[in-house]
């Protein structure tokens, strides 16, 4: 008899049966499903099963919340129920058939994009700082810019743009390599790929809407001409032929012998995805492009113009997203060349605006997240400075609701912006120093429309966000209502200390041996073990990390934060290697994903110490372990070591939760949250 037969039982029959089950997998602390027919799952009555802590879906999966012996009750469950587990890949693959249409694009686009954040937020930020001092004419009554005026900013501007123009132009190149990455495929057949469509062989792509037709140059083949046509800067094109590429890998791998796949396999992908993206894929996304740019035309110069106006301001963010945007550019030379300036352009500097605003208003829901600090705030500072990419891809894309609100903004601003004629001399800068490319007449009017762009965005964003966020999106605490479980936890501790008279001295004691030496504090260990009949703590727990201890509730998982688990706190690790806080045996370990640990101590206490959230989807990239199950670790003695950067780039907050999840013969455990610790030294937790 397994030792959770009959809630394995219970749990197959509750959750709908074997065929509401489309794969099943497991993580540290629960299982994973992902069903048919969520609404077969019973809830409530899954939720009463003793061996079950709580349910929640998220991603498109439904977990059961189970603890420490997951594992356990996951091979009985698999074996009782006759289904093959899979893979933590394969559930997440599995549950995005549980989204519609939409969410599947905007998750897949996400994944793509993930990756190449961090250089669309360097990027953004050079050429925003390449704008002002090169695009903006500050000096001489508005004749020339601070590089025209000095030789040093002359040069900078110049050699910013290696940067620029290796994020930006070259932007198909890290697009393909990342498809080719979430794939599966062979990455630097990806990256020639990528190469291939911004080779200076071919004429650049931001060159051809301003290149005569006949000047194009072509590869002549006899019985066909091929445009030499580069795809800097495209997106459409670059995704289109990056999934050519992938599955045509795929398919020739399934068919080609293993003994020739090594040759065979990449000369016959990568040639006809070439071949395929420069006579296909290329030319769909110009043909797309102008299609956009004639509708654009005809609509500005039509008597809905202010209609118009408002359809462009709205759609203008997804336009950027998918790189047609650079049209635009032709039409406003036109506009231009024909009126002697061009409404459009005030309209794309309001879109930066707005899409920055609700940024902006993100930064300040997500305060205490610092995974997304270091996104939101060089992303906004990029976007009002005319770049928005870091901001859509980084931010907003992401969480949707602030890309919508975003482009309601624009839509208002650019409504009145056409409404009352606006007009810019020239393409300019883009963003809040867009004024400056504006006619000087129109100066107040626009100055309405950047406060319209500012305000609309930030507000819906706020309100919006405020309601929808998570908590794990806002780090636990959301307004008063986690200032005020914070000031309960801490209030708590105080009352904990001021009826624990006896205590008050050996914590002053603990306190002073640990900031001396380890000999110092367990002398100190061993009174207060001596004295615990007196009410003073038995023992403590160190720090199994070197960073900032928060209350349990901040951290960004409701399975932790609502202490499903158990109780704890939080850590922020300015560490990567975590180390046993007490003298103890390991119970388990993810030797998969290598995440997490979970340690049994002599008294019976039980402990997980779980690295970052969501992290077991990295399949144990970036994770090394040191343990396993059974072994005796002593405290300060290394557990598992992780790398912060790959944590980062695969996007999930690095939190780490340290639970006690079963008290043993301890009568009661005291946390010390709000403290910088050291591990392996700093006592975090006292148990009487």
């Amino acid at each position: 008899m397994g030792k959770y037969e009959q809630d394995v039982q219970a749990l197959l029959r509750l959750i709908g049966g074997k065929e509401n089950i489309r794969a099943v997998s497991h993580c540290m602390t629960r299982m994973r499903f992902v069903l048919a027919d969520e609404k077969k799952a019973d809830t409530d009555g899954i939720g009463k099963l003793p061996s079950v802590k709580g349910t929640f879906t998220q991603a498109g999966q439904y977990q059961v919340i189970i603890g420490n012996d997951v594992s356990t009750f996951y091979n009985e469950f698999t074996a009782y129920a006759g289904i093959e587990g899979v893979s933590k890949d394969a559930a997440k693959q599995a549950a995005k058939t549980n989204q519609n249409v939409v969410q599947r694009i905007m998750s897949n686009l996400g994944e793509i994009f993930a990756p190449l954040i961090p250089a669309l937020i360097c990027g953004g930020l050079i050429l925003g700082f390449r704008n002002i001092i090169g695009e903006i004419n500050f000096f001489n009554n508005g004749t020339q810019s601070l590089a025209d005026i000095s030789q040093f900013w002359a040069g900078t501007y110049d050699f910013l743009w290696l940067i620029g123009e290796a994020v930006f132009h070259l932007l198909p190149v890290g697009i393909v390599w990342s498809i080719t990455k979430k794939m599966g495929t062979t990455q630097i057949l990806g990256i020639v790929l990528g190469l291939t469509l911004v080779s200076s062989q071919l004429l650049n792509g931001f060159s051809v809407a301003s290149t005569p037709a006949d000047q194009i140059p072509v590869w002549d083949f006899g019985f066909a001409k091929v445009q030499m046509i580069g795809y800097q800067g495209q997106v459409i094109a670059a995704i289109m032929a990056g999934f050519v590429l992938v599955y045509l890998e795929k398919f020739f791998r399934k068919i080609c012998p293993q003994v020739v796949s090594m040759i065979v396999v990449p000369f016959c992908s990568l040639l006809p995805a070439v071949i395929i993206a420069h006579t296909i894929v290329g030319p769909i996304g110009w043909k797309i492009g102008n299609f956009i740019a004639d509708v654009v035309y005809s609509g500005l110069t039509s008597s809905f113009g202010v209609l118009f106006a408002g359809v462009f301001g709205l759609l203008y963010a997804p336009i950027v997203m998918t790189g047609l945007h650079h049209m635009t550019n032709a039409i406003d030379s036109q506009l231009v060349s024909l009126y002697g300036g061009t409404n459009l352009w005030p309209m794309i500097a309001l879109s930066n605006i707005a899409q920055g605003s609700a940024v902006l208003a993100m930064s300040i829901l997500q305060k205490k997240n610092d995974r997304a600090k270091q996104i939101n705030i060089p992303a906004c500072i990029s976007c009002y400075l005319g770049v928005t990419e870091p901001a859509l891809f980084g931010v907003n894309l992401k969480y949707v609701f602030p890309l919508v609100c975003g482009m309601i903004g624009s839509a208002i601003a650019a409504m009145v912006s056409v409404g009352f004629g606006v007009q810019a001399v020239s393409i300019g800068v883009g963003g809040i120093p867009g004024i400056l490319s504006i006619y000087s007449q129109y100066w107040g009017i626009f100055l309405v429309c950047m406060l319209i762009a500012i305000v609309v965005p930030f507000a819906l964003t706020f309100l919006v966000g405020s309601r929808k966020l998570s908590a794990a999106d806002r780090y636990g605490e959301a307004g008063e209502s986690g200032a005020a479980s914070e000031d309960a936890a801490v209030s708590e501790s105080t009352a904990a200390s001021e009826t624990d008279s006896a205590n008050d001295a050996a914590g002053d004691e603990a306190s002073a041996s640990t900031d001396s030496d380890d000999s110092a504090e367990d002398v100190n260990h061993g009174k207060a073990s001596a004295d615990s009949a007196g009410g003073a703590a038995a023992g403590t727990l160190k720090s199994p990390l070197d960073g900032r201890i928060i209350p349990i509730e901040e951290i960004p998982d409701e399975v932790f934060s609502q202490k499903i688990m158990g109780d704890g706190v939080g850590i922020e690790p300015t560490g990567n290697t975590v180390c046993a806080p007490a003298d103890a045996t390991v119970g388990v370990v993810m030797a998969d994903s290598k995440h997490a640990c979970g340690l049994v101590m002599d008294n019976g206490m039980e402990i997980l110490i779980h690295v970052g959230i969501d992290t077991v989807d990295m399949n144990g990239d970036g994770f090394e372990l040191f343990v396993k199950e059974g072994d005796r670790v002593k405290t300060g003695d290394p557990l598992i070591s992780f790398t912060p950067e790959k944590i980062r780039a695969a996007g999930h907050p690095m939190t780490t939760a340290f639970l006690i999840t079963d008290n043993g013969s301890a009568a009661d455990v005291r946390f010390l949250p709000n403290q910088d610790a050291k591990a392996g030294q700093t006592v975090i937790a006292e148990y009487a």
